[in-house]
């Protein structure tokens, strides 16, 4: 269990038991998913960051069977909403309904409680439910509560949002507005398996039997770890670094480079530095250390992203993609404190 010092620090030794419990973790999912470290990896932090995950894959990659099993190791639990053209915010918040007493012959009303109401919302296919569908799942997201006429009933306690896109068909659906994509901390992408990691996935899904999945944490130990995340210290330097990363994708402020006026049209908000900071501080817990490196913001700084900057058309139509412009960020994004301080184009980017 995490616990931290009086002074506000962490003790080493609960570090050490959060390391192992993210091998154990990783142990359990691995009894049914084959690969995808990367992805999982990015949905823990984001589950300790008190974050939630727009997820994008092409359909058949285990995506539901993930965040299933997911739910299970951290004995958490779990409900998949399946979004479609017709549901209604009601199918997902919850509604009152009037109910005979039987007793006392009088009517009551009585507040029905949605599947929202989970640790972990699997929200599949977001993108084929119309906008205001779409706006009552975010307002959850974001308030971490639902308001029936005028009582508000608070959500669970962790509470994780995984949306799905599939990126193949788009008739008929309802894409997420950039401004409501921002309220999502990682826009996470599940790839194609490798050859062998394939071969793996047919050799253990074809035979009889079933995985035993143990519960490694408990709510409790997530929510006093998500308070944890916020203690582990950032220094000035790897805040400058972030806020250098996100400031370059503004067009049109001084500093940007050239590229990024050329190949974008805009760039991401204040909430990307926080989303950057708090998920490196978790990345650095899970990995055994008390401090933020420079490594923890750039292994999340696509992810954090790639879903906040919008691309020219000219860019599309060149196949560039935000990948390809966040790498570049990060690849002419000097390191090491001294250089950043005295590069004449960052000097530009902290006076602005």
């Amino acid at each position: 269990m995490m616990k931290e010092n009086g002074n506000g620090s962490i003790d080493h030794g609960s570090i050490e038991r959060l390391s192992a419990a993210r091998n154990k973790i990783l142990d359990q999912l691995g009894q049914v998913i084959v690969g995808q470290t990367d992805v999982v990896e990015q949905l823990l932090i984001s589950i300790f960051s008190r974050g939630h995950c727009l997820l994008e894959g092409v359909p058949g990659l285990a995506k539901t069977l993930m965040i299933s099993t997911l739910a299970k190791t951290l004995d958490l639990t779990f409900s998949r909403i399946q979004f479609t053209p017709d549901l209604m915010p009601a199918d997902i918040t919850g509604t009152e309904i009037i109910e005979e007493n039987r007793s006392s012959g009088q009517r009551e009303r009585r507040f029905l409680e949605g599947p929202v109401f989970s640790n972990v919302i699997l929200a599949d296919e977001i993108n084929r439910t119309p906008p205001k569908t779409q706006a009552a799942m975010l307002e959850a997201m974001q308030e971490r509560q639902v308001t029936v006429g005028r009582v508000r009933h608070p959500l669970a306690d962790p509470f994780f949002v995984l949306a799905t896109q599939n990126p193949i068909e788009q008739e008929g659906t309802y894409p997420l507005p950039e401004a409501q994509q921002d309220r999502f901390m990682f826009k996470v992408f599940v790839e194609y398996p490798s050859f062998d990691e394939e071969f793996a996935i047919a050799r253990r899904t074809t035979v009889s039997g079933e995985p035993d999945i143990v519960p490694v944490m408990t709510g409790e130990e997530i929510v006093q770890l998500q308070n944890s995340v916020l203690n582990v210290p950032v220094g000035d330097h790897l805040v400058r670094y972030a806020l250098s990363l996100v400031r370059q994708t503004r067009v049109g402020h001084e500093g940007v480079p050239e590229y990024v006026s050329e190949l974008m049209q805009w760039g991401a908000g204040p909430r990307a530095v926080q989303n950057l900071l708090i998920g490196a501080k978790a990345r650095a817990l899970l990995h055994g250390r008390t401090h933020v490196a420079t490594e923890d913001i750039q292994a999340l700084a696509k992810p954090v992203l790639r879903h906040r900057i919008v691309l020219s058309f000219a860019a599309e139509s060149d196949g560039v993609t935000p990948d390809d412009v966040i790498q570049r960020l990060i690849d002419d994004t000097p390191e090491r404190e001294d250089e950043l301080l005295n590069d004449a184009r960052f000097k530009k980017i902290f006076a602005s």
